[in-house]
């Protein structure tokens, strides 16, 4: 399975590349800095230099030719402004499911975060992380119920850089705010693709008891 993954150098999609290269899969990691290519190459990516923020839908599109799925993990990353959610969060998902249409790839999985069913309006919360559950709320409106995709919203808890359990708690209803290891949320990605029971769902995460395995063949 040929796999491009929207910010390919971060935490998250780093832990996904080598899970997907280690059960023979083909990751592409789009990144938007050219120094990052090594790395991503490292966890048995195929590098692809592309800035989200520059560039269109047919372009982008042009990128996907040959996948079999997407995956949105990209993000402004902490520090940055709120436009730069918006820009990155919210249109770079967008742009994404846009151009995996136009290249006709159904399958896209969008890492969204807890929180974004339900964000502040911008009169009780103008923060940044206010902001940013906008971003995300906009971003799973967006891409979820379009016709030409088929559509996985993942939240995650709390992320840590502690190690896989291989234990979770997944369910489209609230789980909790608890914390989940980024290598659990990549493998739970990775075992998404696999699972068409979980299309067109929003599916909350953090670790529990369940092994990840049977908690998305529960999915149906």
């Amino acid at each position: 399975m040929r796999v491009v993954i929207a910010g390919g150098h971060g935490k998250i999609a780093l832990h996904l590349e080598r899970q997907l290269a280690h059960r023979g899969d083909r990751p592409v990691a789009l990144v938007r800095n050219p120094d990052h290519a090594d790395e991503v190459r490292d966890a048995g990516a195929e590098p692809d230099v592309v800035d989200l923020e520059a560039i269109g839908a047919d372009d982008l599109a042009g990128h996907l030719q040959g996948a079999d799925a997407v995956v949105f993990a990209a993000g402004a990353g902490p520090g940055s402004t709120a436009e730069r959610k918006r820009t990155v969060d919210r249109d770079g998902a967008l742009l994404l499911a846009d151009a995996a249409a136009r290249a006709g790839v159904r399958r896209y999985l969008l890492v969204s975060s807890m929180g974004a069913a339900d964000p502040p309006s911008p009169a009780d919360d103008d923060s940044i992380w206010g902001e940013y559950l906008r971003a995300k709320h906009d971003a799973e409106q967006g891409v979820i119920g379009r016709d030409a995709l088929d559509v996985t919203v993942l939240r995650p808890g709390r992320l840590t850089d502690e190690p896989a359990t291989g234990r979770v708690t997944l369910a489209e209803g609230p789980v909790g705010h608890e914390e989940v290891t980024r290598e659990d949320v990549a493998a739970t990605l990775v075992a998404l693709l696999d699972a068409p029971g979980s299309i067109g769902r929003t599916l909350e995460l953090i670790n529990g008891t369940v092994p990840l395995t049977t908690a998305v063949d529960d999915l149906g």
